[in-house]
C-alpha cells in the first residue's frame, strides 16, 4: 500500500492553502466570499459547488487533515484522532454513545459507505408536516443521480462477506426480502476497515473527491481550528471567531481567527450545528434551534456460529432489510432497519454486556461471532421527539435525548426480530447487547426472556452513528430554523448544510441523504451569489 498514490500529501506539495495543526501557521484575520464550518458531506459538497462558480472560499474544520498513509486499520490510532470525544461521545445521560467523525472529510472519512437515497414515505411526511412541497421523488431524483455519478456509489458487485450473508440466509427462511445496500466506493480492495479511514483511497469520501477539488481551484482551509462563534449584527453574519484547538479540544492560546465573509454556510453536523447557534445567541422567536435533534437509536444483537464468522473480513454492511421499517409512522409503532455491522475488537467489546473474565470470553468467540444492529426510525409519531442540543458551562455541546417508554418498546422489537433471524440463520447462541440478558440457546427461549426483559436505559445498550435535525427544515418560520433553501430564517446571509435540517431522522443511513439535498441547496446558492450556474463534476 506504501506506493498508492495519496491525494492529500500530494496536493500539499502543489500548494494547497492549509492552515493550522502541523501545516502554515493560521493567519489572524481572513477574507472571503464564502466561510464553510466544517469539512464532511455537506460542506465537502458546498465547497466544489461554491468554487467551481468563481467564488473565494475558507473552509474551517475542528479536526486534523489526515491522508490515507494514515489510515492503519488500527482502531487504537483511528478512534482518538478522527472521531468526536475519540469515539465516545455520549448523550446526557450517557445511555447512547455517538459515533461521529472529528477529520477533514468528517463522517465520510470514517463511515461504512452505505448510500441510500432518501426514502419516499420519510419524504412524504416532510411535504405533508414541515410545508416543504419540493421534496419529491421526482424533484430529488436528479440531485440524488449527480451525487451518485460524482461519488461512484453503485451496487457492491462482490459476494457478501459471510456477516452480511447470514442476515441474508435469516431472512430468506423467515420469508423476510433482504436487498444490496449501494456503496460510495471506486477500485475497493474489500479490507472491511472502513470506519478506521480508507488506507487504498477506494472510499470516494469528501476526505478524496470535492475538497482536493475547491482546494485545487485555491479554496483554503482551516484544520485543527474550532469556529467559537458567529458575530451577528443587525440580523446578519459579519464575521466568525474561531481559534485552533489542542488534541485534547481545549483552546491553544494565541491562535484566535477572524474571518470576514458576504456568506456563511454551517455544516458543522447535527449537534455541533446547533451548539455553535446556540453559542452565537442566533435569533430563535419560535424556539426551535436544538430542538428535535434526531438519532437512529441502534440496539445490537451478537450470535455464536459454529463455523468463522470474521466479521472484520470484507466490505461491512451490504445488506439489509426494511421488513420492519414499514409501519404505520402515526398509528404504529416505532420502525426499524436491520443490517450487519462489521464486528472489531474495540466497538465489540465496548457494546459486549460482559467484563473481567466473561469479556474475554467472548472475545476468544469473536471469530464466530455474527451481529446484527436495528436503526429505530426516530421522529415521526408524536411519543417520538427525538432530543435537544445544549451547551455545557464550557460551551460544548451536549445532546440531552431520553429514551421513552415509546422508543424502548421498538428497541425490545427489534431484539426480537433479530433474534429470530439469526437462529433461523442457524446460531448456536444469541446474546442480546442488554444487561440482564443471558446467552439464549433456542428461539422459544429468547423470545420467552426477551419479552419479559425490563426495557431501561442504560440496561440496553444504545449506541448511534446517524445524527440528524436540531435546524430543521420548514416551509414555514414556526416550523423550523431554515427555510426550504437552506438559508436561516432570521439571517439571510447565513446558510445551513448538512443533516441537521433534516425534520426527523430518515430510516436509513443518512449520507447520501445529505448529498443529494446539500446538491439541490448549494447549486441555488452559488447561483444566487455568482450568477452562474453549476453543477457537480
Amino acid at each position: 500500500m506504501s506506493q498508492l498514490p495519496d491525494p492529500i500529501r500530494d496536493g500539499l506539495a502543489r500548494g494547497w492553502k492549509v492552515y493550522g495543526g502541523p501545516h502554515a501557521p493560521r493567519p489572524r484575520a481572513l477574507h472571503c466570499d464564502v466561510a464553510i464550518v466544517g469539512s464532511g458531506a455537506g460542506a465537502g459538497i458546498t465547497a466544489e459547488l461554491l468554487t467551481s462558480a468563481g467564488l473565494d472560499v475558507i473552509l474551517v474544520e475542528e479536526g486534523p487533515l489526515k491522508s490515507s498513509k494514515d489510515f492503519r486499520q488500527l482502531e487504537s490510532e483511528a478512534y482518538p484522532s478522527l472521531y468526536q470525544e475519540s469515539a465516545g461521545r455520549k448523550t446526557a445521560d450517557k445511555a447512547i454513545t455517538i459515533l461521529q467523525g472529528r477529520c477533514v472529510g468528517g463522517s465520510t472519512t470514517v463511515n461504512w459507505t452505505s448510500s441510500f437515497r432518501t426514502p419516499s414515505p420519510t419524504l412524504a411526511w416532510w411535504r405533508d408536516q414541515f410545508g416543504l412541497p419540493e421534496l419529491t421523488d421526482e424533484a430529488m431524483f436528479p440531485w440524488f443521480l449527480q451525487a451518485e455519478r460524482r461519488l461512484s456509489i453503485g451496487p457492491w458487485l462482490a459476494p457478501p462477506n459471510e456477516n452480511n450473508e447470514l442476515l441474508r440466509k435469516g431472512a430468506l427462511r423467515l420469508g423476510i426480502p433482504a436487498a444490496a445496500i449501494q456503496r460510495n466506493v471506486k477500485g475497493c480492495w474489500n479490507l472491511g476497515s472502513c470506519g478506521m479511514g480508507c488506507p487504498t483511497n477506494a472510499k470516494q469520501s469528501m476526505l478524496v473527491t470535492t475538497l482536493p477539488m475547491a482546494l485545487d481551484r485555491g479554496a483554503r482551509l482551516l484544520v485543527e481550528t474550532r469556529v467559537e462563534a458567529l458575530d451577528i449584527v443587525a440580523g446578519k453574519v459579519v464575521g466568525l471567531r474561531a481559534t485552533g484547538i489542542q488534541r485534547d479540544s481545549t483552546p491553544e492560546p494565541g491562535t484566535e481567527v477572524r474571518i470576514q465573509a458576504r456568506h456563511v454556510v454551517v455544516s458543522g453536523g447535527a449537534i455541533n450545528t446547533p451548539a455553535l447557534l446556540l453559542r452565537s445567541k442566533l435569533s430563535d422567536p419560535h424556539r426551535r434551534l436544538g430542538v428535535r435533534t434526531f438519532l437512529h437509536p441502534v440496539v445490537i444483537s451478537s450470535a455464536i456460529f459454529d463455523h468463522a464468522v470474521e466479521g472484520w473480513k470484507g466490505a461491512p454492511q451490504t445488506l439489509y432489510t426494511d421488513h420492519f421499517l414499514e409501519i404505520d409512522p402515526i398509528d404504529g409503532p416505532m420502525g426499524y432497519k436491520l443490517e450487519a455491522p462489521p464486528v472489531h475488537p474495540v466497538i465489540f467489546s465496548s457494546t459486549s454486556t460482559g467484563f473481567g473474565s466473561d469479556l474475554a470470553a467472548d472475545l476468544r468467540e469473536m471469530p464466530r461471532t455474527h451481529a446484527l444492529l436495528a436503526l429505530l426510525r426516530d421522529g415521526f409519531h408524536a411519543q417520538s421527539t427525538g432530543g435537544q442540543v445544549k451547551l455545557r458551562s464550557d460551551g460544548s455541546p451536549l445532546l440531552d435525548y431520553p429514551l421513552n417508554d415509546f422508543v424502548m418498546d421498538g428497541a425490545r422489537r427489534a431484539f426480537l426480530s433479530m433474534a429470530e433471524l439469526q437462529f433461523a440463520a442457524g446460531a448456536q447462541r444469541v446474546r442480546l447487547a442488554h444487561d440482564l440478558a443471558q446467552p439464549y440457546t433456542t428461539w422459544p427461549q429468547a423470545k420467552a426472556a426477551i419479552a419479559a426483559l425490563p426495557m431501561r436505559p442504560l440496561l440496553t445498550r444504545v449506541v448511534s452513528a446517524h445524527v440528524m435535525g436540531g435546524c430543521g427544515m420548514a416551509g414555514r418560520p414556526e416550523q423550523g430554523v431554515v427555510r426550504p433553501d437552506g438559508r436561516h430564517w432570521q439571517v439571510d446571509n447565513l446558510s445551513i448544510h448538512d443533516g441537521s435540517i433534516f425534520p426527523t431522522s430518515i430510516g436509513a443511513n443518512p449520507q447520501l441523504s445529505v448529498y443529494g439535498l446539500v446538491n439541490k441547496l448549494a447549486t441555488r446558492l452559488a447561483r444566487d451569489l455568482s450568477g452562474r450556474d453549476v453543477r457537480l463534476a
